[in-house]
Protein backbone atom coordinates (compact mmCIF):
# COMPACT_ATOMS: atom_id res chain seq x y z
CA UNK A 1 0.00 0.00 0.00
CA UNK A 2 1.22 3.34 -0.46
CA UNK A 3 1.69 6.05 2.40
CA UNK A 4 -1.01 8.32 1.17
CA UNK A 5 -3.65 5.44 2.02
CA UNK A 6 -3.43 6.50 5.11
CA UNK A 7 -3.58 10.42 4.45
CA UNK A 8 -6.77 12.36 5.81
CA UNK A 9 -9.04 12.63 2.83
CA UNK A 10 -8.39 14.90 0.67
CA UNK A 11 -4.38 15.20 1.54
CA UNK A 12 -2.62 15.09 -1.68
CA UNK A 13 0.46 12.42 -2.20
CA UNK A 14 2.37 15.21 -4.05
CA UNK A 15 2.14 19.26 -3.32
CA UNK A 16 2.20 21.64 -5.93
CA UNK A 17 6.05 23.19 -6.23
CA UNK A 18 6.85 26.80 -5.54
CA UNK A 19 7.77 28.62 -8.29
CA UNK A 20 8.39 32.17 -6.09
CA UNK A 21 10.48 33.10 -3.27
CA UNK A 22 8.87 33.69 0.18
CA UNK A 23 9.04 37.42 -0.65
CA UNK A 24 6.15 36.74 -3.07
CA UNK A 25 4.13 34.65 -0.23
CA UNK A 26 4.02 37.36 2.20
CA UNK A 27 3.35 40.06 -0.27
CA UNK A 28 0.14 37.51 -1.07
CA UNK A 29 -1.07 37.62 2.12
CA UNK A 30 -0.56 41.38 2.60
CA UNK A 31 -2.91 41.99 -0.38
CA UNK A 32 -5.72 39.52 0.37
CA UNK A 33 -5.76 39.89 4.09
CA UNK A 34 -5.47 43.43 4.08
CA UNK A 35 -6.88 44.46 7.19
CA UNK A 36 -7.37 41.05 8.70
CA UNK A 37 -4.75 40.74 11.90
CA UNK A 38 -1.66 39.14 11.17
CA UNK A 39 -0.09 39.57 14.86
CA UNK A 40 -1.30 39.61 18.60
CA UNK A 41 1.25 40.50 20.91
CA UNK A 42 -0.55 40.83 24.70
CA UNK A 43 -3.62 42.24 23.05
CA UNK A 44 -1.77 44.68 20.78
CA UNK A 45 -2.81 43.83 17.10
CA UNK A 46 -0.88 44.48 13.68
CA UNK A 47 -2.61 43.97 10.42
CA UNK A 48 -1.34 42.80 7.32
CA UNK A 49 -1.26 45.99 5.79
CA UNK A 50 0.87 47.35 9.24
CA UNK A 51 3.09 44.19 8.31
CA UNK A 52 3.66 44.57 4.94
CA UNK A 53 4.56 48.57 5.46
CA UNK A 54 6.44 47.75 8.56
CA UNK A 55 8.65 45.10 6.30
CA UNK A 56 9.04 47.72 3.34
CA UNK A 57 10.10 50.36 6.27
CA UNK A 58 12.94 47.72 7.63
CA UNK A 59 13.99 46.33 4.52
CA UNK A 60 14.68 49.55 3.20
CA UNK A 61 16.69 50.79 6.52
CA UNK A 62 18.80 47.66 6.22
CA UNK A 63 19.56 48.60 2.77
CA UNK A 64 20.57 51.91 3.74
CA UNK A 65 23.27 50.36 6.25
CA UNK A 66 24.34 48.40 3.34
CA UNK A 67 22.87 45.21 3.46
CA UNK A 68 23.07 43.84 0.07
CA UNK A 69 21.63 40.36 -1.47
CA UNK A 70 23.76 37.15 0.25
CA UNK A 71 24.68 39.48 3.19
CA UNK A 72 24.21 37.53 6.36
CA UNK A 73 21.75 38.65 8.95
CA UNK A 74 21.87 37.96 12.47
CA UNK A 75 18.26 37.83 14.00
CA UNK A 76 18.76 37.52 17.88
CA UNK A 77 14.62 37.56 18.86
CA UNK A 78 12.11 35.97 21.19
CA UNK A 79 8.29 35.58 19.74
CA UNK A 80 7.23 39.28 19.01
CA UNK A 81 6.38 41.56 16.20
CA UNK A 82 9.64 42.85 15.17
CA UNK A 83 11.01 39.25 14.66
CA UNK A 84 8.30 38.58 12.17
CA UNK A 85 9.19 41.86 10.30
CA UNK A 86 13.17 41.40 10.54
CA UNK A 87 12.63 38.01 9.06
CA UNK A 88 11.04 39.47 5.58
CA UNK A 89 12.67 42.55 5.82
CA UNK A 90 15.67 40.40 5.52
CA UNK A 91 14.41 37.91 2.59
CA UNK A 92 13.18 41.13 0.36
CA UNK A 93 16.78 42.56 0.04
CA UNK A 94 17.95 38.99 -0.76
CA UNK A 95 19.71 38.58 2.12
CA UNK A 96 19.95 35.67 4.38
CA UNK A 97 18.40 35.01 8.16
CA UNK A 98 20.73 33.39 10.78
CA UNK A 99 18.53 32.99 13.58
CA UNK A 100 19.98 32.62 16.99
CA UNK A 101 18.24 32.07 20.86
CA UNK A 102 18.68 34.90 22.64
CA UNK A 103 19.55 32.69 26.06
CA UNK A 104 22.74 31.99 24.32
CA UNK A 105 25.58 33.05 26.00
CA UNK A 106 28.39 35.14 24.97
CA UNK A 107 30.21 32.21 24.10
CA UNK A 108 28.16 30.05 22.30
CA UNK A 109 27.53 32.85 20.26
CA UNK A 110 31.24 33.54 19.23
CA UNK A 111 31.54 30.51 17.50
CA UNK A 112 28.10 30.84 15.14
CA UNK A 113 29.17 34.53 14.45
CA UNK A 114 33.12 33.28 13.42
CA UNK A 115 31.38 30.96 11.30
CA UNK A 116 28.64 33.04 9.57
CA UNK A 117 30.52 36.68 9.27
CA UNK A 118 27.27 38.51 9.92
CA UNK A 119 28.01 41.88 9.92
CA UNK A 120 24.54 43.35 10.91
CA UNK A 121 22.37 42.30 13.62
CA UNK A 122 18.91 42.35 14.70
CA UNK A 123 18.74 41.74 18.73
CA UNK A 124 16.79 42.38 21.97
CA UNK A 125 18.14 45.42 23.57
CA UNK A 126 18.34 42.51 26.86
CA UNK A 127 20.91 40.08 25.08
CA UNK A 128 22.66 43.22 23.07
CA UNK A 129 25.66 43.48 25.86
CA UNK A 130 26.82 39.77 24.67
CA UNK A 131 27.30 41.17 21.42
CA UNK A 132 29.13 44.13 22.42
CA UNK A 133 31.22 41.55 24.89
CA UNK A 134 32.34 39.84 22.03
CA UNK A 135 36.15 40.16 20.91
CA UNK A 136 37.50 42.16 18.18
CA UNK A 137 37.55 39.59 15.61
CA UNK A 138 34.27 39.49 15.83
CA UNK A 139 33.71 42.41 13.33
CA UNK A 140 29.44 44.37 13.75
CA UNK A 141 28.83 47.26 11.70
CA UNK A 142 25.42 47.48 13.48
CA UNK A 143 23.79 46.30 16.22
CA UNK A 144 19.93 47.05 16.29
CA UNK A 145 18.23 47.01 19.37
CA UNK A 146 14.43 45.74 19.79
CA UNK A 147 12.61 46.78 22.86
CA UNK A 148 10.15 44.31 23.70
CA UNK A 149 7.85 46.91 25.00
CA UNK A 150 7.02 49.00 22.17
CA UNK A 151 5.07 46.67 21.07
CA UNK A 152 2.76 46.37 23.89
CA UNK A 153 -0.49 48.01 24.73
CA UNK A 154 -0.28 50.55 26.16
CA UNK A 155 -1.92 50.50 29.18
CA UNK A 156 0.39 47.52 30.07
CA UNK A 157 3.42 49.28 28.64
CA UNK A 158 2.75 51.84 31.38
CA UNK A 159 1.17 49.82 34.32
CA UNK A 160 5.19 48.18 34.17
CA UNK A 161 6.09 51.90 34.95
CA UNK A 162 4.60 51.46 38.15
CA UNK A 163 7.08 51.80 41.10
CA UNK A 164 5.88 48.91 42.22
CA UNK A 165 8.86 46.07 43.07
CA UNK A 166 7.35 42.92 41.08
CA UNK A 167 6.41 45.79 38.47
CA UNK A 168 10.28 46.53 37.74
CA UNK A 169 11.59 43.02 38.44
CA UNK A 170 9.35 42.08 35.33
CA UNK A 171 10.19 44.61 33.56
CA UNK A 172 14.03 43.67 34.05
CA UNK A 173 13.49 40.93 32.39
CA UNK A 174 11.82 42.64 29.40
CA UNK A 175 14.07 45.10 28.59
CA UNK A 176 17.44 46.47 28.93
CA UNK A 177 19.80 49.84 28.15
CA UNK A 178 21.70 49.06 24.91
CA UNK A 179 24.02 51.84 24.41
CA UNK A 180 25.65 52.51 21.28
CA UNK A 181 23.28 50.21 19.21
CA UNK A 182 20.55 52.17 16.99
CA UNK A 183 16.78 51.38 18.28
CA UNK A 184 14.77 48.74 16.11
CA UNK A 185 12.35 52.41 15.46
CA UNK A 186 15.45 54.13 13.31
CA UNK A 187 15.31 51.36 11.10
CA UNK A 188 11.97 51.73 10.16
CA UNK A 189 12.04 55.42 9.90
CA UNK A 190 11.88 56.11 6.03
CA UNK A 191 9.17 56.05 3.36
CA UNK A 192 9.89 52.11 2.53
CA UNK A 193 11.76 50.45 -0.39
CA UNK A 194 11.04 50.74 -4.06
CA UNK A 195 8.78 48.24 -5.46
CA UNK A 196 11.22 47.63 -8.21
CA UNK A 197 14.23 46.58 -5.86
CA UNK A 198 14.94 43.43 -6.91
CA UNK A 199 13.97 40.42 -5.55
CA UNK A 200 15.54 36.86 -4.70
CA UNK A 201 14.46 33.42 -6.46
CA UNK A 202 13.04 30.46 -5.21
CA UNK A 203 16.12 28.90 -4.99
CA UNK A 204 18.04 31.62 -3.39
CA UNK A 205 19.34 30.83 -0.01
CA UNK A 206 17.05 32.28 2.50
CA UNK A 207 17.93 31.12 6.10
CA UNK A 208 21.30 29.57 7.43
CA UNK A 209 19.93 27.69 10.78
CA UNK A 210 22.04 26.51 13.11
CA UNK A 211 21.75 22.72 14.69
CA UNK A 212 21.44 21.84 18.55
CA UNK A 213 25.62 20.91 18.19
CA UNK A 214 24.14 18.06 21.23
CA UNK A 215 26.58 15.87 19.57
CA UNK A 216 29.56 18.28 18.26
CA UNK A 217 29.74 22.01 17.23
CA UNK A 218 26.84 23.54 15.71
CA UNK A 219 26.14 23.32 12.06
CA UNK A 220 24.50 25.69 10.09
CA UNK A 221 22.03 24.22 7.92
CA UNK A 222 21.89 25.85 4.81
CA UNK A 223 17.30 26.89 3.90
CA UNK A 224 16.56 27.98 0.42
CA UNK A 225 13.60 29.70 -0.43
CA UNK A 226 12.24 26.75 -2.28
CA UNK A 227 12.74 24.58 0.85
CA UNK A 228 10.77 26.65 3.30
CA UNK A 229 8.04 27.64 0.68
CA UNK A 230 7.43 24.12 0.21
CA UNK A 231 7.77 22.65 3.78
CA UNK A 232 4.59 25.23 4.38
CA UNK A 233 2.76 24.17 1.44
CA UNK A 234 3.64 20.84 2.74
CA UNK A 235 2.25 21.79 6.03
CA UNK A 236 -1.24 23.50 4.47
CA UNK A 237 -1.81 19.74 2.88
CA UNK A 238 -0.98 17.99 6.30
CA UNK A 239 -3.66 20.21 8.01
CA UNK A 240 -5.90 19.54 5.03
CA UNK A 241 -9.63 21.47 6.28
CA UNK A 242 -7.46 24.62 8.00
CA UNK A 243 -9.28 27.85 6.11
CA UNK A 244 -7.45 30.93 5.24
CA UNK A 245 -8.13 33.98 7.45
CA UNK A 246 -9.99 31.74 9.69
CA UNK A 247 -7.36 30.30 11.66
CA UNK A 248 -5.98 31.30 15.00
CA UNK A 249 -2.56 30.28 15.22
CA UNK A 250 -0.50 30.01 19.34
CA UNK A 251 3.07 30.85 18.91
CA UNK A 252 4.16 29.34 22.20
CA UNK A 253 7.63 27.59 20.42
CA UNK A 254 10.35 29.73 19.77
CA UNK A 255 10.46 31.01 16.04
CA UNK A 256 14.31 30.97 15.89
CA UNK A 257 14.05 27.20 16.09
CA UNK A 258 13.10 25.35 12.68
CA UNK A 259 9.56 24.02 14.09
CA UNK A 260 8.75 27.68 15.41
CA UNK A 261 10.04 29.38 12.04
CA UNK A 262 7.78 26.99 9.56
CA UNK A 263 5.13 26.73 11.58
CA UNK A 264 4.25 30.85 12.14
CA UNK A 265 6.51 32.69 10.27
CA UNK A 266 5.89 30.42 6.47
CA UNK A 267 2.89 28.58 6.96
CA UNK A 268 0.73 31.06 9.58
CA UNK A 269 1.51 33.50 6.92
CA UNK A 270 0.85 31.43 4.14
CA UNK A 271 -2.77 30.80 5.80
CA UNK A 272 -3.24 34.43 6.56
CA UNK A 273 -3.41 33.74 10.06
CA UNK A 274 -3.98 35.76 13.12
CA UNK A 275 -1.16 34.41 15.20
CA UNK A 276 -0.82 34.63 18.86
CA UNK A 277 3.11 35.64 19.66
CA UNK A 278 4.21 34.43 22.74
CA UNK A 279 7.96 35.71 24.31
CA UNK A 280 7.83 32.55 26.38
CA UNK A 281 5.23 29.99 27.32
CA UNK A 282 3.42 30.69 30.38
CA UNK A 283 0.22 28.85 30.82
CA UNK A 284 -1.48 32.20 32.64
CA UNK A 285 -0.98 34.10 29.65
CA UNK A 286 -1.78 31.37 26.71
CA UNK A 287 -5.25 30.62 28.48
CA UNK A 288 -5.65 34.25 29.21
CA UNK A 289 -5.47 34.54 25.53
CA UNK A 290 -7.44 31.56 25.15
CA UNK A 291 -10.42 33.27 26.66
CA UNK A 292 -10.95 35.75 23.89
CA UNK A 293 -9.59 34.17 20.73
CA UNK A 294 -9.24 30.78 21.31
CA UNK A 295 -6.44 28.98 19.25
CA UNK A 296 -7.39 26.60 16.32
CA UNK A 297 -3.48 25.84 15.65
CA UNK A 298 -1.94 24.79 18.84
CA UNK A 299 1.97 23.15 17.80
CA UNK A 300 4.00 22.23 20.68
CA UNK A 301 6.25 19.89 22.67
CA UNK A 302 4.28 17.48 24.91
CA UNK A 303 5.16 18.86 28.17
CA UNK A 304 3.63 22.29 26.95
CA UNK A 305 0.61 20.10 26.05
CA UNK A 306 0.10 18.07 29.02
CA UNK A 307 0.84 21.23 31.26
CA UNK A 308 -1.71 23.64 29.31
CA UNK A 309 -4.71 20.52 29.12
CA UNK A 310 -4.25 20.31 32.96
CA UNK A 311 -4.53 24.35 33.72
CA UNK A 312 -7.22 24.19 31.53
CA UNK A 313 -9.17 21.87 33.28
CA UNK A 314 -8.71 22.76 36.78
CA UNK A 315 -9.85 26.68 35.29
CA UNK A 316 -12.71 25.69 33.28
CA UNK A 317 -11.28 27.45 29.84
CA UNK A 318 -12.37 25.68 26.91
CA UNK A 319 -10.16 24.45 24.19
CA UNK A 320 -12.36 22.72 21.92
CA UNK A 321 -11.55 25.29 19.61
CA UNK A 322 -8.16 23.32 18.75
CA UNK A 323 -8.45 20.90 15.72
CA UNK A 324 -5.23 21.12 14.72
CA UNK A 325 -2.51 20.05 17.26
CA UNK A 326 0.99 18.82 16.43
CA UNK A 327 3.47 17.20 18.80
CA UNK A 328 7.42 16.79 17.87
CA UNK A 329 10.95 16.83 19.37
CA UNK A 330 9.96 13.99 21.55
CA UNK A 331 8.51 11.32 22.42
CA UNK A 332 4.62 11.60 22.72
CA UNK A 333 3.43 9.89 25.65
CA UNK A 334 -0.15 8.49 25.22
CA UNK A 335 -1.38 9.86 28.24
CA UNK A 336 -0.35 13.21 27.20
CA UNK A 337 -2.67 12.87 24.12
CA UNK A 338 -5.55 11.26 26.32
CA UNK A 339 -5.26 14.72 28.16
CA UNK A 340 -5.12 16.79 25.32
CA UNK A 341 -8.15 15.32 23.67
CA UNK A 342 -9.98 15.89 26.59
CA UNK A 343 -10.22 19.51 26.78
CA UNK A 344 -9.67 19.85 23.07
CA UNK A 345 -11.42 19.69 20.06
CA UNK A 346 -9.63 17.59 17.90
CA UNK A 347 -6.54 15.06 17.60
CA UNK A 348 -3.17 15.49 19.17
CA UNK A 349 -0.75 13.57 16.45
CA UNK A 350 3.06 13.27 16.68
CA UNK A 351 5.43 14.08 13.97
CA UNK A 352 8.89 13.93 13.28
CA UNK A 353 11.60 16.61 11.82
CA UNK A 354 15.31 18.23 11.67
CA UNK A 355 16.92 21.42 10.84
CA UNK A 356 17.75 19.51 7.62
CA UNK A 357 14.72 19.19 6.67
CA UNK A 358 12.93 22.79 7.47
CA UNK A 359 12.28 20.89 9.62
CA UNK A 360 8.79 18.86 9.33
CA UNK A 361 8.94 15.36 7.35
CA UNK A 362 7.22 13.20 8.64
CA UNK A 363 3.54 13.29 10.81
CA UNK A 364 0.75 11.23 11.86
CA UNK A 365 -2.78 11.99 10.01
CA UNK A 366 -5.32 13.77 10.93
CA UNK A 367 -7.37 11.05 10.70
CA UNK A 368 -8.25 7.90 12.69
CA UNK A 369 -5.55 6.53 10.79
CA UNK A 370 -3.08 7.90 13.03
CA UNK A 371 -1.07 5.85 15.37
CA UNK A 372 0.17 7.03 18.50
CA UNK A 373 3.54 6.17 19.59
CA UNK A 374 5.22 6.01 15.81
CA UNK A 375 5.91 9.61 14.41
CA UNK A 376 3.98 8.66 11.45
CA UNK A 377 4.25 8.54 7.43
CA UNK A 378 5.87 10.86 5.46
CA UNK A 379 4.54 13.97 4.26
CA UNK A 380 3.26 14.80 0.85
CA UNK A 381 6.08 15.02 -1.59
CA UNK A 382 8.49 13.01 0.89
CA UNK A 383 10.11 10.26 0.47
CA UNK A 384 12.17 7.76 2.82
CA UNK A 385 13.65 4.70 3.60
CA UNK A 386 15.71 2.60 6.13
CA UNK A 387 18.72 1.31 5.83
CA UNK A 388 21.88 -0.25 7.30
CA UNK A 389 23.63 2.46 9.40
CA UNK A 390 26.96 1.30 8.48
CA UNK A 391 26.00 0.79 4.84
CA UNK A 392 23.48 3.36 4.00
CA UNK A 393 23.46 1.79 0.38
CA UNK A 394 21.59 -1.44 1.70
CA UNK A 395 17.89 -1.09 2.99
CA UNK A 396 16.74 -2.99 5.66
CA UNK A 397 14.09 -5.21 5.34
CA UNK A 398 10.04 -3.96 7.08
CA UNK A 399 10.63 -3.70 10.69
CA UNK A 400 14.13 -4.12 11.34
CA UNK A 401 15.69 -1.28 13.03
CA UNK A 402 17.82 1.09 10.53
CA UNK A 403 19.11 4.52 10.08
CA UNK A 404 16.08 7.06 8.45
CA UNK A 405 16.99 8.91 5.03
CA UNK A 406 15.02 11.24 3.79
CA UNK A 407 14.40 13.04 0.35
CA UNK A 408 12.21 15.86 -0.40
CA UNK A 409 11.41 19.87 -1.67
CA UNK A 410 12.33 20.60 1.96
CA UNK A 411 15.93 18.99 2.22
CA UNK A 412 18.15 21.39 2.91
CA UNK A 413 21.67 22.11 0.39
CA UNK A 414 24.09 21.82 3.08
CA UNK A 415 26.32 22.67 5.84
CA UNK A 416 27.60 26.93 5.69
CA UNK A 417 31.51 26.63 5.07
CA UNK A 418 31.57 22.66 6.07
CA UNK A 419 32.25 21.10 3.61
CA UNK A 420 33.30 17.72 4.88
CA UNK A 421 29.91 17.61 6.97
CA UNK A 422 27.80 17.75 3.76
CA UNK A 423 29.29 15.66 2.56
CA UNK A 424 28.74 12.99 5.20
CA UNK A 425 25.13 14.30 5.55
CA UNK A 426 23.91 14.25 2.01
CA UNK A 427 24.34 11.28 -0.14
CA UNK A 428 23.94 10.80 -3.88
CA UNK A 429 20.00 11.09 -4.83
CA UNK A 430 19.47 13.82 -2.20
CA UNK A 431 19.04 11.89 0.67
CA UNK A 432 19.73 12.93 4.21
CA UNK A 433 21.21 10.92 6.61
CA UNK A 434 19.17 12.08 9.39
CA UNK A 435 21.53 9.65 11.81
CA UNK A 436 18.16 8.56 13.73
CA UNK A 437 17.09 4.62 13.81
CA UNK A 438 13.56 3.56 13.23
CA UNK A 439 11.70 1.10 12.55
CA UNK A 440 8.19 1.00 10.11
CA UNK A 441 5.75 -1.29 10.63
CA UNK A 442 3.82 -3.23 7.73
CA UNK A 443 2.27 -0.02 6.70
CA UNK A 444 5.03 2.24 6.91
CA UNK A 445 4.24 3.65 10.35
CA UNK A 446 7.78 4.71 11.70
CA UNK A 447 8.81 4.54 15.03
CA UNK A 448 11.70 6.77 16.42
CA UNK A 449 14.56 3.95 18.51
CA UNK A 450 17.17 6.13 19.10
CA UNK A 451 19.58 8.64 17.73
CA UNK A 452 22.43 6.36 16.52
CA UNK A 453 25.32 8.59 17.83
CA UNK A 454 23.88 8.24 20.84
CA UNK A 455 23.57 4.33 21.60
CA UNK A 456 25.86 3.23 24.21
CA UNK A 457 27.83 0.37 23.11
CA UNK A 458 28.73 -1.46 26.73
CA UNK A 459 29.99 -4.95 25.96
CA UNK A 460 29.35 -5.02 22.31
CA UNK A 461 25.69 -4.51 23.25
CA UNK A 462 23.89 -1.54 21.58
CA UNK A 463 21.58 -0.01 24.60
CA UNK A 464 18.87 2.82 23.62
CA UNK A 465 19.43 5.44 26.08
CA UNK A 466 15.39 6.45 25.41
CA UNK A 467 14.48 3.16 26.35
CA UNK A 468 16.46 2.89 29.42
CA UNK A 469 14.93 6.03 30.57
CA UNK A 470 11.50 5.33 29.89
CA UNK A 471 11.89 2.53 32.38
CA UNK A 472 13.33 4.76 35.31
CA UNK A 473 10.98 7.43 34.91
CA UNK A 474 7.82 4.87 35.70
CA UNK A 475 9.37 4.92 38.70
CA UNK A 476 7.17 6.53 41.23
CA UNK A 477 9.81 8.39 42.83
CA UNK A 478 11.36 9.81 39.90
CA UNK A 479 10.37 13.01 38.24
CA UNK A 480 13.00 13.29 35.23
CA UNK A 481 15.97 10.71 33.79
CA UNK A 482 18.52 11.05 31.51
CA UNK A 483 20.74 8.54 30.22
CA UNK A 484 24.52 8.68 28.62
CA UNK A 485 27.40 6.19 28.18
CA UNK A 486 30.70 6.86 29.88
CA UNK A 487 34.30 5.55 29.25
CA UNK A 488 34.86 2.18 31.17
CA UNK A 489 37.92 0.00 30.66
CA UNK A 490 36.48 -3.26 31.18
CA UNK A 491 33.35 -2.84 28.56
CA UNK A 492 33.79 -0.10 26.74
CA UNK A 493 31.19 2.07 27.98
CA UNK A 494 29.09 1.69 31.23
CA UNK A 495 25.49 2.81 31.03
CA UNK A 496 24.81 5.78 33.47
CA UNK A 497 21.32 7.50 34.76
CA UNK A 498 21.19 11.03 35.90
CA UNK A 499 18.15 11.12 38.11
CA UNK A 500 15.86 13.93 39.29
CA UNK A 501 13.61 12.59 42.47
CA UNK A 502 10.36 14.17 42.73
CA UNK A 503 9.74 16.90 45.35
CA UNK A 504 9.73 15.31 48.53
CA UNK A 505 11.29 11.93 47.65
CA UNK A 506 14.61 10.38 48.73
CA UNK A 507 16.02 8.48 46.05
CA UNK A 508 17.13 4.53 47.12
CA UNK A 509 19.98 3.48 44.84
CA UNK A 510 20.12 0.73 45.08
CA UNK A 511 16.57 -0.10 44.66
CA UNK A 512 16.33 1.74 41.92
CA UNK A 513 18.68 -0.94 40.48
CA UNK A 514 16.85 -3.46 41.23
CA UNK A 515 13.48 -1.96 39.71
CA UNK A 516 14.98 -1.37 36.21
CA UNK A 517 16.93 -5.33 36.56
CA UNK A 518 13.10 -6.43 37.11
CA UNK A 519 12.37 -4.69 33.79
CA UNK A 520 15.83 -4.21 31.37
CA UNK A 521 18.36 -7.38 30.42
CA UNK A 522 20.80 -7.08 32.37
CA UNK A 523 23.41 -4.95 30.01
CA UNK A 524 21.01 -1.98 30.03
CA UNK A 525 20.69 -1.95 33.44
CA UNK A 526 22.72 1.41 34.43
CA UNK A 527 25.90 0.91 36.39
CA UNK A 528 25.42 4.01 38.40
CA UNK A 529 23.21 6.59 39.27
CA UNK A 530 23.94 10.33 40.11
CA UNK A 531 21.23 12.18 41.88
CA UNK A 532 20.48 15.86 39.95
CA UNK A 533 18.48 18.49 40.83
CA UNK A 534 17.20 19.11 38.13
CA UNK A 535 18.58 18.39 34.13
CA UNK A 536 19.64 20.52 31.23
CA UNK A 537 17.78 21.21 28.21
CA UNK A 538 16.97 22.74 25.31
CA UNK A 539 14.41 25.43 24.66
CA UNK A 540 12.23 22.59 23.87
CA UNK A 541 12.37 20.77 27.04
CA UNK A 542 14.74 18.22 25.35
CA UNK A 543 17.21 16.54 28.08
CA UNK A 544 20.94 17.27 26.63
CA UNK A 545 22.80 13.94 27.16
CA UNK A 546 26.00 15.63 25.16
CA UNK A 547 26.04 18.51 28.57
CA UNK A 548 25.09 15.63 31.04
CA UNK A 549 27.80 13.53 29.57
CA UNK A 550 30.50 16.35 30.04
CA UNK A 551 29.17 16.93 33.81
CA UNK A 552 29.02 13.50 34.66
CA UNK A 553 32.89 13.17 33.20
CA UNK A 554 34.29 16.56 35.30
CA UNK A 555 32.52 14.68 38.45
CA UNK A 556 34.77 11.75 37.70
CA UNK A 557 37.96 13.68 37.44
Amino acid sequence: MAYSDFYQPGVPAEIESPTDSLVELYETAVAQAKDHVALDFFGATTTYRQLGDQINRAAEGLRQLGVSPGDRVAVILPNCPQHVVAFYAILRLGAVVVEHNPLYTARELRHMFEDHAARVVICWDAAVAKLQDQPEDIELDHIIAVNLLDEFPVTLRLALRLPLPSLRRRRAKLTAKADGAMKWKQLLDNRGLSSTHPRPGVDDLAAIQYTSGTTGAPKGAMLSHYNLYSNARQGAAWMHGAQERKEVFYAVLPMFHGFGMTLFLTYGILKQGRIHLFPTFDVSMVLSAAKKHPPTVFCAVPPIFETTAREAKNQGVPLTSAKYCISGAMTLPESTVELWESVSGGLLVEGYGMTEASPVALGNPFWPTRRTGTIGIPFSSTRMKVVDPDNPSVEVERGERGELLLAGPQIFSGYWNNPDETALTLLPGGWLRTGDIVTQDVDGFTTLVDRKKELIITGGFNVSPTEVELVIKTHPDIADAAVVGLPDAHSGEQVVAAVVPEAGRVIELTELQQFCRARLAAYKVPRRFERMTDLPKSMLGKALRGQIRSELLAQAD
